[in-house]
């Protein structure tokens, strides 16, 4: 693009000085105007969020860099020769280990503060995979995956804590949505690079897996306050458990449509390799649908957050779930490389409508001292989504036939839709008098 400004001439001219008056603004091309528009518009988007609040982002971006461990990890138990029928034991744990995480975590949250919280998470989640990497048996590789379900799901809780702090509002959606955008990055780099290391041994993947989670909790130990994210000491006292989470109705029925849209969504890890193999395709499929889906996401995100903000989030969620579920539903028409790929399209806009609403919708409905116990629930319920998704979801593909899955999916994610749209009068209204 030639630039909008003119060059002077070096000689010097001997006409007379035309008289002052305004100077024209120089002309500019649409597109360059459009360009600047959008970088100054995301860029006071995204100002003003702290210190804290970055510190989680550029360490949960370096985390998920070095997050290879779990998506490789039905390879890791084939080269150690696990049988087959074993895998769902190891596998297994992994998932109730996701369940007791964040429920943990959100108590030390609350308790002793983020960076606590954070802290032990990593160093957990480290020595966890260091225990993975040397178990004899698969007696032992299944605990090991418990502690390593438990310990990288026990900082997610204190990381949404901080996110919630940096901002109130419409601005928090912003601040998940980032975080968001965040995860997707350090995943997608992460995919790419862990097929690279496991080809050159498994040694590799779990030292530099364990090196990240050990560079994150030495900067959230040195760049996060120490009380972050913890109830003052003003706060109205609760008795410090789960109580307070579980007597809230609205929260409660907000978890619905968290189950429902992240069970759905989980089918796309979980039997959409099955559709593809059943198709006879070649695993390569599936590896570029996993990089569409994260370039688009990559892509989208950050102008998701700068024009969705207008729209009310329960609408808007619901919009996002129903999108979602089309796309993963779509999968049951599917029938060749790119027929999988624009499945992929459509729920990868459904992901980006929705990223950050939920979680900014929990940290509205917390009261002061308890937002870490509040995301717990969410993250529990997340993790419960995905346990039933890796059970039932593979159970009934096999059992009932892809039809039955493709249309249940379709239902439950309109299901959860329907939901987020009854309660956002609710919402809106304990929002406004908080």
């Amino acid at each position: 693009m030639t630039s909008a400004m003119t060059s002077t001439t070096s000689s010097v001219s001997t006409a007379p000085a035309p008289a002052a008056g305004p100077v024209p603004a120089p002309p500019s091309s649409p597109a360059g105007g459009l360009f600047s528009g959008l970088r100054d518009g995301l860029r006071s988007r995204f100002a003003g969020f702290g210190g804290p609040f970055w510190v989680v982002i550029g360490g949960t971006m370096l985390n998920r860099l070095g997050n290879m461990v779990v998506p490789f990890l039905v390879f890791y138990l084939g080269s150690r020769h696990i049988a087959t029928g074993q895998v769902p034991f190891v596998l297994g744990a992994l998932g109730v280990g996701g369940l007791l995480g964040p429920v943990l975590g959100g108590l030390l949250t609350d308790r002793f503060g983020a960076r606590l919280a954070m802290v032990t998470g990593m160093l957990a989640t480290a020595g966890s995979q260091a225990l993975l990497f040397v178990a004899p048996d698969p007696v032992t590789l299944a605990l090991a995956t418990l502690a390593l379900g438990v310990g990288g799901t026990l900082h997610m809780p204190g990381a949404s804590s901080v996110m919630a702090g940096a901002a109130q509002g419409e601005r928090r959606r912003v601040a998940f949505g980032l975080l968001h955008w965040s995860i997707n990055v350090g995943a997608a780099l992460a995919g790419a690079l862990g097929g690279f290391l496991a080809e050159h041994g498994y040694g590799l993947l779990f030292a530099l897996d364990m090196a990240t989670c050990l560079a994150y909790g030495a900067l959230v130990a040195v760049r996060l306050p120490r009380t972050t994210g913890a109830a003052r000491a003003d706060s109205p006292r609760d008795g410090g458990g789960y109580g307070v989470v579980l007597r809230d109705r609205l929260l409660l029925l907000l978890m619905v449509p968290v189950l429902t849209g992240e069970a759905v969504y989980a089918l796309t890890e979980v039997t959409l390799p099955l559709a593809i193999r059943d198709h006879g395709l070649p695993p390569t499929v599936f590896g570029l649908a996993a990089a569409v889906n994260a370039v688009l996401v990559v892509a989208l995100q950050p102008i998701a957050n700068l024009v969705l903000t207008r729209f009310d989030r329960t609408r808007l969620w619901a919009a996002g779930s129903a999108l979602a579920a089309a796309g993963v539903a779509l999968t049951g028409v599917a029938g060749g490389t790119w027929g999988f790929v624009l499945t992929v399209v459509v729920w990868s806009l459904g992901e980006v409508a929705v990223s950050g609403l939920y979680s900014s919708m929990v940290a509205d409905l917390a009261p002061d001292g308890a937002a870490g116990r509040y995301q717990g629930v969410a993250g529990w319920a997340r993790g419960l989504a995905r346990f039933a998704a890796l059970l039932l979801g593979s159970t009934v593909y096999a059992l009932l036939g892809p039809a039955a899955l493709w249309w249940g999916a379709l239902g439950a994610g309109l299901a959860g839709a329907a939901v987020a749209v009854s309660i956002g009068g609710r919402f809106r209204a304990r929002v406004r008098a908080s």
